[in-house]
């Protein structure tokens, strides 16, 4: 499912130059550019940067046709006239990379930051553009300060909206409490900017069930150790998901939205009254990461829990993270596999919960939370839209309703009305 890709490119000013003639590229996947660049660099022989999504034929990603700007120091030959109906207009939701001249300056910051460490020179390759983030991957490019060979791991810049900004503050934590569970923070400049070291391996998108397990042995000693510092990940910026904040953010934000939330009432009416049941079952508030599926997890095998049997593993993109429930991480953990597998996953998530506090009751608490992961989702999505540009709308307003039909459609376990 190829996306076709128009591009329109503007100088370092933003000033429009011209089209390149459509062409495909191989990912569908509107926010991951590389083989955009590639494509473009192989076909048209010009060094294109991609800004951000102007047009798409489809509601949703994958594939379709695509319109993307992208911003060039030279303007090749042969360009088209930049169609009529194209909007270059400012919008205060931009990102910062978003905007010709934006990208520049986070790989200067990174360069710096590079230099300062020693690390020598290194050449950029994008790969993502998009609302959420921008990534490129930096390849060794020259010797380090100490004279040593190019060749070596790549690093990785990373840039996302203030409302993801404590991404950074999660990676120190992680850096100090668990670090062979986390990527390597080499800067963060305080506004979505991040320099990680390179996560050898692969993201773990296959994982299949014993992968899984061990995924959620290790997550399990994240949230262990961060439940003792819930006070101190809020205070560093961490979203409060916690209780009666996490009813109030959920409610707030989809009201805004506008979304009809009729099949929901009964939930939304009795949200309180229901986490204050969870509360009651004993397990801890902690640090969630938001998006706990195996693509967020970067490693070499499958092997056992922390590394064991050959394997190690790190978990990526920490954007989404918040405190609250740690029931949020394993149902994302669980989804889309079999049913089988998904209980089993739950037994031993419930099983480590009961281990590490005595007396809890890890799953009722997760019956009670099923219906509430989702209306949360619905919540989370509808605060991007909030936040973004409508041109990117496309990528995100399909799952808002998505949410709220599953929350809508699961059973109120826990009794009592009208929760039950």
């Amino acid at each position: 499912m190829p996306r076709t890709v128009n591009l329109i490119l503007v100088d370092p000013t933003g000033a429009p130059l011209g089209a390149l003639a459509p062409f495909d590229a191989p990912d569908p996947w509107w926010q991951d550019v590389a083989d955009v660049v590639a494509t473009a660099r192989a076909r048209h022989h010009v060094e294109v940067t991609v800004l951000r999504l102007l047009t798409a034929d489809r509601p949703a990603p994958p594939g379709g046709t695509v319109t993307y700007l992208a911003q060039v120091d030279t303007a090749p030959d042969g360009l088209l006239p930049v169609p009529a109906a194209t909007d270059l207009s400012p919008d205060p939701r931009r990102a910062p990379w978003a905007d010709p001249g934006g990208p520049d300056r986070t790989l200067r910051w990174a360069m710096d930051r590079l230099e300062e460490l020693g690390r020598g020179a290194y050449r950029p390759v994008q790969r993502r553009a998009w609302n959420l983030s921008a990534i490129w991957r930096l390849d060794p490019a020259g010797p380090d300060a100490a004279g040593a060979d190019p060749a070596g791991d790549p690093v990785w810049v990373k840039q996302v909206p203030g409302f993801l900004a404590h991404e950074a503050a999660v990676l120190r934590w992680l850096g100090r409490a668990v670090p062979r569970l986390a990527p390597v923070l080499l800067g963060a400049d305080g506004t979505g900017r991040i320099l990680l070291d390179h996560v050898r391996g692969e993201d773990r998108y296959g994982a299949g069930p014993a992968e899984r397990e061990a995924i959620g042995v290790d997550h399990h000693e994240i949230q262990t150790r961060a439940a003792a510092d819930v006070a101190a990940l809020v205070a560093a910026g961490v979203p409060d998901r916690r209780g009666a904040a996490l009813a109030a953010y959920v409610r707030r934000v989809l009201t805004a939205h506008g979304a009809d939330l009729a099949p929901v009432a009964g939930l939304l009416d009795g949200l309180d009254e229901r986490l204050a049941r969870v509360a009651d079952c004993g397990v801890p508030d902690t640090l969630v990461h938001g998006d706990l599926h195996p693509g967020n997890v970067r490693g070499t095998g499958t092997g056992g829990a922390g590394g064991a049997g050959g394997a190690a593993r790190v978990v990526i993109d920490w954007g989404d993270a918040l405190v609250g429930h740690p029931a949020f991480d394993v149902l994302r953990l669980t989804e889309r596999t079999d049913p089988a597998v998904a209980a089993a996953l739950t037994r031993s998530w419930a099983a480590r919960w009961r281990a590490s506090v005595p007396g809890c009751d890890p799953e009722r608490a997760l019956d009670l939370l099923r219906p509430v992961a989702e209306l949360r989702m619905a919540a989370v999505y509808a605060d991007f839209l909030a936040r973004i540009e409508p041109a990117e709308h496309p990528f995100h307003a399909g799952d808002v309703p998505d949410h709220l039909a599953r929350a809508a459609a699961l059973p109120r376990k826990g009794g009592g009305n009208p929760i039950s």
